[in-house]
């Protein structure tokens, strides 16, 4: 979330052709792979002659692939790069990385690390448990933060009206039968995860997948990630999972939270002078 005020492109150091050619690389997703460039330029909102112009550089600089036969566009592996690089340079992501491995090796379960960013959570590292697993979380996943346990782990943490304002302003469509998208129960959720230290979802954006949350605090109670447990409703009940995985995700929350990972995130955050009380009506 970009809590500066100033919008980016009003700002005179905005390079307008550099987003625009960012916006070519992210059109394409799971269910675009490869288009075409009209298609292109429908998807990434840019015209039919800037997204040529465009998607021939990302081709020349070996980050886009464009078939010789079909005339179509997609990723090429350099592309990559750029989330590799995140990865490797996070100093919160390369720290948190062995207590999420030792959690893993405890608990026997898919073991994840996610961050904000605006109303998504998304995951940035992530250990698989060794068991059959029914849920494809890759690395970079986007998540609505409404239906995450992680999301709510965040929002119980910080501002109570800006939680429900970030609420609010989420698409918050049902994923399954069990998605909650009431505003009332979300803050009751809000509320409950901030009394227990985690929040927790069942089946609400994977049927089948229960996630127990914690929240990574910063040296002034500001949240920049949660730790989340998904285990599948086949092997755990909801209550088991609380009882039983709620005090390991706790416990490596806050081990991260008091690492120097997150001591050299200070004044680094969105949420930054956003912690509060947990949300009341």
């Amino acid at each position: 979330m970009n809590t500066h005020n100033a919008v980016p492109d009003e700002s005179r150091l905005f390079v307008t052709s550099l987003a625009r050619g960012l916006q070519v690389l992210t059109a394409f997703w799971e269910g675009s792979p490869s288009m075409k460039l009209a298609d292109l330029a429908h998807a990434s909102g840019l015209s039919k002659s800037a997204t040529q112009r465009f998607s021939h550089t990302l081709v020349a600089l070996g980050y886009l692939r464009k078939d010789p036969v079909t005339k179509e566009f997609s990723l090429a592996p350099r592309s990559l790069e750029i989330g590799l690089r995140y990865l490797q340079t996070s100093t919160l992501i390369v720290g948190a990385n062995p207590y999420l491995h030792a959690l893993n090796r405890t608990c026997q379960e898919t073991c994840s690390l996610a961050e904000p960013d605006a109303l998504d959570m998304v995951y940035v590292a992530r250990f698989p448990a060794h068991k059959e697993m029914f849920v494809n979380m890759p690395i970079g996943k986007r998540i609505p933060m409404y239906c995450t346990a992680s999301g709510r782990a965040v929002l119980s943490r910080i501002d109570r009206d800006l939680a429900m304002d970030m609420l609010s302003r989420c698409d918050r469509k049902p994923y399954t039968t069990n998605t909650i998208t009431a505003l009332d129960r979300l803050q009751d959720l809000l509320e409950e995860a901030h009394t227990n230290g985690y929040a927790w979802s069942h089946s609400e954006y994977y049927s089948g997948d229960i996630n127990i949350s914690a929240p990574i605090l910063d040296p002034t109670g500001v949240p920049v990630a949660a730790v989340n447990i998904s285990a599948a409703s086949s092997r755990f009940t909801l209550a088991r999972a609380q009882a039983e995985l709620a005090p390991q995700v706790i416990e490596t929350a806050r081990a991260i939270s008091g690492s120097s990972a997150v001591r050299h995130l200070r004044d680094a955050h969105e949420f930054r002078g956003a912690t509060s009380a947990p949300p009341r009506r």
